[in-house]
């Protein structure tokens, strides 16, 4: 057959460790026997980000803006550890936060479900999309140990000098201090990146923050998204038959729960942060999570939920024999080629994607799996098989349905 012709590049964006080694093994299998891929490419490896003195992430994500489609491998972010083991030049920042600031992205992030893999929450019978704001509040924070009694003090200095302050606490004693902060502007991108993935993917959005008790810092996000969506996204949710509405942070917790899924749930940083990691492991494996990061202005980079993968790369090296997950990896692409055949009229290269999904899903409910995913389905006598196994499974299964 044909190879499946693209017109665009895409921008790779290759990544760290096992996940490293598993992207060249997709590339090879199941992607350059059918298609002519193009691709952008630009080399995120830990040795490149300190050989540039990481110019290269910022290079990748401006190439991002430019084509309007990413595909992300893991990536390391280095700890005092990692500084010492790679001979780093200084603690570089994570790849993913200096794509996010760059391309004011927000981060969506839902569950692949297959049969036998069966949610731990009995209720839920589809996937439920977390979208994550990228940007603030612990993440940039300000911390300051308190040694004993004191005053602290929020001030504000305008750019006149006027100042306004407001008491945050008399300390009797030690204690600790935070300061955190967030921008409407920043607020505003989440906002329309949320609203704007409901209406592409047709799913119902629910937003949650706990404004009765913060009424300045988690009020704004209430108020900004609700002004957002009746001035820009009410008449065309209506159209779409979705709805969106606001909840506090608990309630939305309890009604989580008790739902069906198949709904988007935007939460601040941290929730964000911590309730994909609720879901992903309720589901079954983070191994198991697509991730997307959108912009408000139509940039798209996919990626895997999980890191890279340590452990077996180590086993790896040693020549021993690894059994690494890399549906994750394989729905990046998957995502990444459907956008560039969504936004460049590409019938074939959209089909091809969903083929590959279908045959990445196949191969487990077939009984043929990674061990992470055998130690949790419900199938009886699973195939464990090896990295480079499982890829080959899937390509037997791709081949077989794009003869079909």
């Amino acid at each position: 057959m044909d190879k499946i012709q693209m017109n665009t590049p895409l921008v790779e964006m290759d990544g760290d460790e096992m996940t490293r080694i598993l992207w060249k093994m997709i590339k090879e299998e199941l992607l350059f026997p059918f298609i002519d891929l193009k691709t952008e490419y630009y080399d995120l490896g830990l040795e490149k980000r300190n050989e540039t003195n990481d110019q290269i992430t910022v290079d990748a994500a401006n190439a991002n803006k430019k084509y309007g489609v990413a595909v992300k491998c893991a990536t390391i972010t280095p700890n005092a550890a990692r500084v010492t083991e790679y001979n780093l030049k200084e603690m570089w920042k994570s790849p993913n936060g200096t794509i996010r600031a760059i391309l004011d992205g927000t981060v969506f992030r839902a569950p692949i479900t297959v049969k036998g893999i069966e949610p731990n929450v009995k209720s839920w019978k589809r996937p439920i999309t977390i979208a994550r704001h990228a940007y603030g509040d612990v993440y940039k924070n300000t911390e300051m140990r308190i040694p004993g009694p004191g005053k602290a003090e929020l001030v504000y200095t305008a750019e006149d000098g006027t100042e306004t302050r407001a008491l945050i606490h008399e300390y009797k004693g030690a204690g600790v201090l935070q300061g955190m902060h967030n921008l409407d502007a920043s607020i505003e991108s989440f906002a329309r990146s949320c609203f704007a993935y409901a209406l592409d993917t047709k799913q119902d959005l629910w937003f949650s923050t706990k404004d009765t008790i913060s009424k300045k810092y988690d009020h704004t996000f209430k108020d900004i998204f609700q002004e957002i969506f009746d001035g820009e996204y009410r008449d065309k949710f209506e159209k779409a038959g979705i709805t969106y509405f606001y909840t506090l942070i608990d309630d939305a917790v309890a009604r989580v729960m008790k739902s069906e899924g198949g709904f988007i749930w935007a939460c601040k940083n941290y929730d964000g942060d911590v309730m994909s990691d609720m879901i992903s492991s309720a589901f079954g494996s983070l191994a198991m999570m697509t991730s997307v990061l959108v912009s408000p202005d139509g940039n798209y980079e996919y990626e895997a939920a999980h890191g890279t993968v340590q452990r077996h790369y180590y086993k790896y090296l040693k020549g021993e024999e690894t059994s690494t997950n890399s549906v994750a990896t394989i729905f990046a692409w998957s995502g990444a080629l459907r956008k560039r055949g969504e936004m460049d009229g590409l019938a074939d290269l959209q089909h091809f994607a969903d083929l590959l999904e279908q045959a990445t899903i196949r191969t487990i409910e077939s009984g043929r799996m990674t061990k992470d995913l055998a130690l949790i389905t419900s199938l009886p006598n699973p195939e464990v098989l090896n990295s480079r196994e499982f890829i080959l499974a899937i390509r037997r299964e791709l081949e077989s349905l794009l003869n079909a």
